[in-house]
């Protein structure tokens, strides 16, 4: 199926290695012109380097921020912009818990990352996905603790934030040919993220844990939220709008 994706430009956060490459290298291969943005620059340049090398044809440029910062995210939406004629996709994957002992740093933090920061990108990318061909999409990368109760309780409470957010923005910005949708990740393994480690450090605990909680009997691979997350950003999913969809191997058990 031609997702209709060539040559649009679509920017992904967080996009240096396991879910946000992967969904990076997904629009790569529909031959869309792709920003990628991460906080630290070395890998984030490393991940440029090779998708271009992957798919010598596409167009991947990389601008380093911090998605926290207003002015990082103004430079990130005015360098797809400028790069490749205007802005047809944002995907908000950056995101994450904020490590501290002290209250205000944690729940602050967190919140910063997961949903001030979904909200300033979206509401700067509106005027030029209002613009786009066949519409703009924006597709914010959730979790299943944003749909039901799990994980630490700030991550629960800014991602069910998120979700929020992502649903009043729907129906705000629809009129505008702006479709917003949320995807809500189960537990995903990639080399060197969070669960990958556990899984070498306890292979039989993580067993268990699999057994225990995810139907489909593994973790998730980054590459099949990716496949997710093209979709929904493309003209295919045209009547897709604020919408919540799980990508979890029936990890999650919410009924809605």
């Amino acid at each position: 199926m031609d997702l209709g994706l060539t040559g649009r430009s679509v920017i992904v956060t967080g996009a240096s290695r396991g879910i946000g490459y992967a969904i990076a290298e997904a629009f790569a291969a529909e031959g869309a012109n792709v920003t990628i943005a991460a906080r630290t620059e070395a890998p984030l340049l490393e991940a440029r380097d090779r998708l271009t090398a992957a798919y010598p044809g596409a167009k991947i440029q990389a601008v380093t921020g911090d998605t926290t910062s207003a002015a990082d995210c103004e430079r990130l939406i005015n360098a797809a912009v400028e790069a490749y004629g205007g802005l047809d996709a944002l995907v908000n994957n950056a995101g994450g818990s904020q490590r501290s002992d002290d209250f205000d740093t944690r729940w602050q933090g967190t919140f910063e990352a997961n949903v001030r920061s979904v909200a300033r990108l979206s509401v700067l990318a509106r005027p030029h996905l209002a613009q786009a061909t066949n519409g703009g999409s924006i597709v914010n990368i959730a979790s299943i603790y944003g749909r039901e109760s799990g994980g630490g309780v700030e991550y629960n409470a800014m991602k069910s934030a998120e979700i929020a957010l992502s649903k009043s923005f729907a129906l705000d910005w629809a009129s505008e040919g702006i479709r917003v949708n949320t995807i809500a990740p189960g537990s995903i393994s990639f080399e060197g993220g969070g669960w990958w480690r556990r899984t070498q450090d306890d292979p039989d605990a993580m067993r268990e844990f699999i057994d225990r909680n995810i139907a489909a009997g593994r973790f998730g691979k980054p590459e099949e939220v990716a496949a997710a997350v093209v979709f929904l950003s493309s003209p295919r999913a045209s009547w897709i709008v604020g919408a919540s969809l799980n990508v979890d191997g029936g990890q999650s058990r919410s009924n809605i």
